[in-house]
């Protein structure tokens, strides 16, 4: 790290997410009643829906922690930052997954970490993590809570009492080099506060995922995420210079380097990790300075497969865009007939492919005039910027629309995978058989949407939405076809997850992704790690 850069740049405290939904209560959404009378019509979703509890109806499991326990870990971080109200652990009870939301609109007793710690430093993580291990208490890392895939679920494993560490109070920038163009960030800092942050420098980090609004780096890093914004600027691992990380066995720092011949590279070990070897505190990223110009153009192909092709001309090109997708036939429809709802330009017929460039003015202009010229010897119709500028606008509002629908009466949920070129339209072909199959045996023939969110030159990722009626028993619905989704998925080549990570939801096909020994080795470094098991039980190793 750069000695020149000292002293730390604090923010306001993030937002903390609603406990029963996505997101800030101001920004929820309501379908119109046309929409309404479209999905009665299409898929016979009923409105009539009973009203969910409220947060003043609902209750938690009992703090199973003593009060010595809670004595010693309330000497660890400062007795105002361990809570044991309802209102602070039901908002750690677990991620916001569709059956997440679903288990919340629930009347039954929730689960939920018997005391929630918010350490301010990594010397307090560490001494949580040891009182933990000796004490047999389960650990959760909690960073902004928005796993879909049960990644931050209150599991106690085979432990009496578990807690949720939040690390929302590590959210400083403590360094910056700005010659190799490398800055430190915290692990609570979230993906707002990160640009705020780095632009006071004249910095980007350029990561834009779904959950950007409330995501934080350490998340960032152990779910091993994707931004929007990949084809420009990477994935999040590839932005990662060097690592800080607590275990129950002690601190690791790990990448000296850019690159290094230095055996294994340790950081893949965390990078990824979920919170199940060690709780990340702190990231060393690269980034980039602020974008002097960006350049929208959105495309109409006739057909997925065409506008399929033509992506995957661009990306082997390397003239690559800073974001570039492509929406299949229905989720271009669909998006059409919601675009009063949602605000914004509509999308045309066809396939909408959407693609934005970043970058100083020559390095724009190269780019786009490079990649525009392939998109249209592909097959692409130009729209202009209107489009992709609306779909910009609203990128981070997709889960919005989702707790809309569910209280509308609808399954609405999302998974990902990714595979070779070659295998693309097989995977896609498995995948949506497989999801419309299990929920049209259930009596609710479903929507399935897909669109090609990531790509890289030898493939791509897919992701797919789902929408249906619910039925009486919409989890056990909904795991029915996530079953047969994800069997689908391994049985075609592709991998169980792209950049939702594993979590529990993930977990049983784990040892199919990475074979029996690939399982072995994960739960020898687990021993080896955290040979108590505290951190994040259930999740991820098979």
């Amino acid at each position: 790290m750069s000695d020149a850069f000292a002293p730390e740049f604090p923010v306001t405290e993030a937002p903390s997410m609603e406990w029963d939904a996505w997101g800030v209560a101001e920004s929820r959404r309501h379908l119109s009643a046309q929409v309404q009378g479209l999905l009665q019509q299409a898929l016979g979703v009923s409105a009539e829906q009973s009203p969910p509890p409220t947060e003043s109806d609902t209750a938690v499991r009992d703090c199973t922690l003593s009060a010595g326990r809670l004595a010693a870990l309330a000497d660890l971080v400062g007795p105002d930052h361990i809570h044991t109200d309802t209102s602070t652990r039901l908002r750690h009870a677990g991620g916001k997954s569709t059956p997440d939301l679903l288990r919340r609109r629930e009347t039954q007793l929730q689960d939920a970490p018997d005391a929630v710690l918010l350490p301010g430093s990594h010397d307090e993580v560490m001494a949580v993590l040891r009182f933990c291990a000796g004490d047999a208490v389960a650990v959760v890392p909690f960073g902004g809570g928005t796993s879909v895939v049960g990644g931050v679920d209150p599991a106690r494993g085979r432990f009496d009492s578990v807690i949720a560490l939040d690390l929302r109070r590590l959210n400083a920038l403590t360094d910056l080099d700005p010659i190799s163009g490398v800055a430190t960030l915290q692990a609570g800092v979230t993906g707002p506060q990160a640009e705020q942050l780095l632009g006071e420098h004249g910095f980007s980090l350029g990561h834009f995922p779904q959950s950007f609004q409330f995501a934080t780096i350490g998340g960032f890093a152990a779910t091993r995420s994707s931004g929007q914004a990949s084809a420009g600027y990477g994935r999040f691992d590839d932005m990662i210079e060097w690592l800080k990380v607590a275990t129950p066995s002690g601190t690791l720092e790990l990448g000296r380097a850019p690159a290094s011949a230095a055996g294994p590279d340790l950081r893949e070990l965390f990078i990824g990790s979920e919170g199940t070897l060690g709780i990340i505190t702190e990231v060393g990223l690269r980034v980039h300075p602020v974008p002097e110009r960006t350049a929208y153009q959105a495309w109409s192909f006739p057909d997925f497969e065409t506008g399929a092709a033509a992506l995957r001309t661009v990306i082997q090109s390397g003239s690559a865009p800073t974001v570039m997708r492509l929406s299949d036939e229905a989720e271009t429809g669909i998006n059409l007939a919601l675009s009063g709802d949602i605000g914004g330009d509509s999308p045309t017929a066809g396939c909408l492919a959407i693609t934005t460039f970043e970058g100083t003015d020559a390095h724009v202009e190269a780019r786009y005039a490079e990649a525009t010229a392939l998109l249209a010897a592909a097959g692409g119709n130009a729209l202009g910027e209107a489009p992709a500028q609306a779909w910009e606008h609203g990128r981070f509002d997709a889960p919005y629309l989702r707790d809309a629908l569910l209280s509308a009466g609808a399954i609405a949920e999302t998974l990902e995978t990714a595979t070779r070129w070659s295998n693309l339209a097989n995977l896609r072909s498995a995948v949506t058989t497989a999801l419309t199959e299990s929920l049209a045996a259930q009596g609710t023939p479903p929507l399935v949407m897909c669109h090609i969110s990531h790509t890289y030159p030898t493939g791509a990722s897919l992701y797919f939405t789902v929408v249906c009626a619910q039925t009486a028993d919409p989890l056990s619905q909904w795991a029915t076809a996530k079953r047969a989704a994800g069997d689908a998925i391994m049985a075609a080549g592709g991998t169980i997850t792209h950049h939702h990570a594993v979590g529990r939801d993930h977990r049983p096909w784990m040892e199919t992704e990475v074979g029996a020994l690939g399982a072995r080795v994960l739960r020898a470094a687990k021993d080896a790690i955290d040979p108590s098991g505290i951190l994040n039980p259930g999740k991820l190793i098979p």
